[in-house]
């Protein structure tokens, strides 16, 4: 039965050695796996990609493609330079299994805008979380992807729960926030060690990251949402999510790619261990 339904392109990332899996519907995937959750995936693949032994126990629906979707991210300094070297069909609606529909956690996480805002309309019984990254990215011929205004955010925001967005993602205009947050019924920034903003109830609350030593940074705003949606569901709580959230985002750094995203257990000993400062 799968409880925490995941809509999106897995993606593979340019390596040294070859290509990598990645995106958030891997990233996602694997924090709510190891969070003791059943996910799903919907997403669109080349035939000749061979979904990896990390996304084992992660119930896959892959509806072929001509190309999978690939990027190369180039880090210096802190800030990310990106190419999209090939882009997957748009995911349909018809995509998803009928089954699925009913999961009480839906994401939806586009990459390279393959979801269209009809996606947000479709589990109103759900608690439904988005991170724009793929309606914020457009890309040229040089295949640099560039920031782009998000034309759809009154067509989708609405009608979600939960907007997660990071200031690289903003592309510096933190003005557009306010304008998200009003949208929706909880937004939250993240800001990488330094933790997130919350904006919920009518209230705007810091909550301060966790210390960690930053070997990849890659995905840990995807493991971040994940934790996040599933805390929320668990307490109802956006700040105790928030802050549960950034003790699994901290552990994500810690290592290459998904090999560091935490278990339950490691999330609670870190929460635990610093409970002292709060």
């Amino acid at each position: 039965m799968i409880d925490f339904l995941i809509i999106g392109h897995i993606v593979q990332d340019v390596v040294p050695t070859g290509f990598t899996v990645g995106g958030t519907a891997t990233y996602m995937a694997i924090t709510a796996r190891n969070l003791g959750r059943q996910p799903g995936i919907v997403t669109r693949l080349a035939p000749d990609f061979v979904i990896p032994a990390v996304l084992h126990d992660v119930a896959v629906q892959r509806v072929p493609s001509a190309q999978t979707t690939t990027f190369h991210n180039l880090y210096h300094d802190g800030h990310r330079q990106q190419f999209l070297l090939a882009r997957a069909d748009p995911i349909q609606p018809e995509d998803i299994p009928s089954a699925w529909r009913a999961a009480p956690i839906v994401h939806l996480g586009p990459l390279a805008r393959e979801l269209d805002a009809r996606f947000a309309r479709l589990f109103p019984g759900a608690l439904v979380g988005v991170t724009p990254q793929g309606w914020l990215r457009q890309w040229d011929a040089t295949q640099r992807v560039r920031f782009r205004c998000w034309e759809e955010a009154p067509a989708i925001l609405p009608y979600v729960d939960v907007l997660v967005l990071s200031e690289e993602d903003l592309n510096g205009d933190c003005a557009a926030m306010r304008n998200f947050e009003r949208m929706t019924r909880i937004a939250v920034l993240t800001q990488g060690p330094r933790g997130c903003t919350v904006f919920a109830n009518g209230i705007e609350k810091q909550i301060p990251g966790f210390p960690a030593r930053e070997v990849d940074p890659t995905g840990a705003g995807d493991v971040f949402a994940g934790a996040f949606l599933i805390r929320l569901h668990e307490t109802g709580d956006p700040f105790e999510a928030a802050r549960f959230a950034n003790a699994a985002a901290s552990f994500c750094v810690e290592g290459p790619g998904v090999t560091t995203i935490p278990t339950r257990a490691q999330v609670e000993e870190r929460l635990a261990q610093f409970s002292i400062f709060d």
